[in-house]
């Protein structure tokens, strides 16, 4: 069964809904016979590479939040983060293009190591004071880190059209399987699951899954986090 999720390093809730997803992943019983791939979705595809900024400065300007506002669903995400064990810098993160990130996570799928640079893109942009934008040198040493050769990495960076075809293609299929926010993850092409529910909506989506070959349901209960055009929603719960 293939599982793919479409998601932005940008996104805070897809690095919350990827660890819920992870582990409910990990209980399943058909765990070894899913295969993860991880697809493109820019969430400010008109960024230019070189324009970074803090995030709550994104925030209070592109969405028209207070400062205030802005801090408090950092702070929110925060909390969320943590009772995922994962680590969140609430405060003093950057916000920049997130393109060359997709380019690099299609090399990485090609040589078997998308998963494993994903999570070091994703605890790099949320956990760690280095800010991921605006350094191709930044991306070389995350992508040694998971395991990819630096002189090859870096060529992918220096050529602004590798894998560009392959993440636009996957962004244009995100839209013509209606996902206009990420997380999104679908199943074996047979359900389609919205936003970073809690694990237990990913383990009834893997059962349910697990040997059907129908047409695409979305499972959303309204209630899980998701970042979109128009903002990332927080819960208040």
């Amino acid at each position: 069964m293939r599982v793919e999720i479409w998601s932005d390093i940008a996104c805070p809730w897809c690095y919350v809904g990827k660890a819920r997803f992870d582990k409910a992943l990990a209980a399943f019983p058909h765990r070894d016979a899913v295969e993860v791939v991880h697809r493109s979705f820019e969430l400010d595809p008109g960024r230019a590479k070189g324009d970074t900024q803090p995030v709550l400065a994104m925030l209070t300007k592109k969405y028209g939040m207070s400062e205030a506002q802005a801090q408090a669903g950092e702070e929110n995400l925060g909390r969320q983060a943590a009772a995922e064990g994962l680590d969140y810098r609430t405060r003093d993160r950057d916000h920049g293009n997130t393109f060359d990130m997709h380019r690099l996570l299609h090399f990485a799928k090609e040589q078997g190591r998308q998963d494993e640079l994903i999570q070091i893109l994703y605890r790099a942009n949320f956990a760690e004071e280095r800010s991921v934008f605006g350094d191709d040198e930044r991306l070389v040493e995350l992508a040694v880190a998971a395991g990819l050769d630096a002189d090859a990495a870096r060529a992918v960076l220096a050529d602004p059209t590798a894998h560009a075809d392959a993440v636009r293609a996957d962004e244009r299929e995100a839209a013509e399987l209606g996902a206009n926010g990420v997380p999104f993850f679908v199943l074996d092409r047979t359900y389609g699951v919205s936003g970073a529910q809690p694990a237990e909506v990913f383990t009834q989506a893997l059962t349910q899954a697990w040997g059907e070959r129908s047409g695409l349901t979305l499972i959303d209960d309204g209630g899980a986090g998701a970042c979109g055009p128009d903002g990332c929603a927080v819960p208040q719960t």
